[in-house]
């Protein structure tokens, strides 16, 4: 009987997307495992599979079609022979068949069941369609026992002895990601599961002003509606606190021009640090000094995360989107730089994985590049703090109270205050401030 294929949920932020392209024409046979199509997601542009079988009986959705809600029908499978409907199925009929979601650099995250029933946007407050009252968000073992969950989730679950059938995932369609098993690992072992709060109603929207002078709309994609969302609520329910301290960086610069130096000159071990680098790995080993920092919160508690993963925001043409190295305070300033290299190559191209930029307990932005002398940045929730770094120049500096050349940048931490203290954000600082000048721990 036919059966709805539904807009899936592919990251636990997206509420809509646009529909890029279908890869299969109407009439075309369908089987488990074939991509059907490519959609944009507020991150980045993924592949959908089919884990059903069956012939594309109607194309509801056409290509480039944006604001494609979430569960929404975008097509129609039927059987051989099956006469096709008109329009979408009737939702009695049987549920969507299954998706699974891939980014086009060809890994596939693991997706449980249809695209159907894909995880709802429950952190916008955005609830699931009629169609969809099925689905779940939790990763309840499929037919035949499996559970859907990365396999980083796997690992860190068997070593802490967590159960991964009982947990809810937060990543695509439900999947367990790490950041599901370090909260299982963090929570109280004795507290009971707290009860849903209640989606906040939406705000009443504001008549936007009319613009008389001669202009052009931009349309908003989906990466930049994401971005005012979640950065309105950042700054709307989230107490910010700021810290700033000028740096030195004349000792960090010249380690780094030897380090540089002695690469080789080709091959796989070559590397050029920058000093963004070399900032990731002097947050990551303050955080390590000064842990309370690597911490989010919540109603219940206090998370403080055992692994140091440390967000890097990266510009690009539709927004911002913030890659993660993990567990930076533990690999090496050549790891750093090829890692990042990497995320921020593939950020720009819209290939990141969902857990490359999904998690991490800190955030850097560094502007630095562009000549900015010191901001202050929106803390990316649900972290509790953000670095922002300005650029590095020549400031005349006292030394030995005598007058003194040096390189100096501004750099300014913003924090939750509800987790972070002033005093504890000053004693981070204080704390990388003195692994940024006097660098050789960044090497031993």
């Amino acid at each position: 009987m036919p059966v709805n294929i539904l807009m899936p949920a592919l990251s636990p932020t997206m509420t809509e997307g646009t529909l890029a392209r279908w890869l299969k024409k109407e009439g075309d046979a369908v089987a488990s495992g074939d991509v059907i199509a490519e959609i944009e997601t507020d991150k980045a542009t993924m592949e959908v599979e089919a884990v059903d079988e069956g012939i594309l009986g109607r194309i509801l959705v056409a290509d480039g079609t944006e604001g494609v809600k979430v569960n929404e029908p975008i097509g129609v499978l039927v059987a051989e022979g099956e006469a096709v409907p008109a329009g979408a199925a009737e939702a009695s009929i049987a549920p969507a068949p299954a998706a699974v979601a891939k980014d086009q650099g060809g890994a596939k995250p693991a997706a449980d069941g249809a695209a159907g029933t894909a995880k709802p946007d429950t952190a916008a407050g955005v609830p699931a369609k009629a169609p969809a009252a099925h689905a779940t968000a939790t990763a309840a073992p499929a037919a035949g026992g499996r559970v859907f969950a990365s396999p980083l989730a796997k690992r860190i679950a068997k070593e802490a002895g967590i159960e991964l059938g009982a947990l809810k995932g937060s990543g695509p369609n439900g999947r367990v990601i790490r950041a599901d098993v370090e909260a299982a690992k963090s929570a109280p072992k004795t507290a009971p599961a707290p009860a849903p709060t209640p989606a906040a109603a939406p705000p009443r929207p504001v008549a936007a002003p009319a613009i008389a002078a001669p202009h052009q709309k931009l349309p908003n994609s989906n990466m930049r509606r994401t971005i005012a969302r979640r950065l309105t609520e950042s700054k709307q329910q989230v107490p910010h606190f700021y810290v700033s301290m000028d740096i030195e960086l004349d000792a960090l610069l010249k380690l780094r021009s030897q380090l540089n130096a002695a690469s080789p000159a080709d091959g796989p071990g070559t590397f050029k640090l920058s000093v963004n680098d070399m900032l990731i790995k002097a947050c990551a080993v303050a955080l390590r000094r000064v842990p309370k920092v690597n911490a989010s919160y919540t109603d219940e508690a206090i998370i403080l995360y055992d692994e140091v993963d440390i967000s890097v925001a990266v510009s690009m043409p539709d927004g911002l989107i913030t890659p993660i190295v993990r567990s930076a305070d533990r690999k090496s300033l050549s790891e750093i730089h090829r890692e990042a290299f990497g995320l921020i190559r593939r950020a720009r191209e819209g290939k990141l994985k969902p857990e490359e930029f999904q998690g991490g307990g800190f955030s850097i932005s560094n502007m630095g590049m562009y000549g900015v002398r010191d901001f202050s940045a929106i803390i990316n929730p649900p972290q509790g703090a953000i670095l922002a770094v300005g650029a590095g120049e020549k400031r005349a500096v006292v030394k030995n109270d005598q007058l003194a050349i040096a390189t100096v940048m501004t750099c300014t931490l913003s924090v939750d205050h509800r987790v972070i203290d002033g005093a504890l954000a000053a004693e981070w600082m204080a704390a990388l401030k003195a692994i940024v000048e006097n660098p050789l721990s960044l090497v031993v």
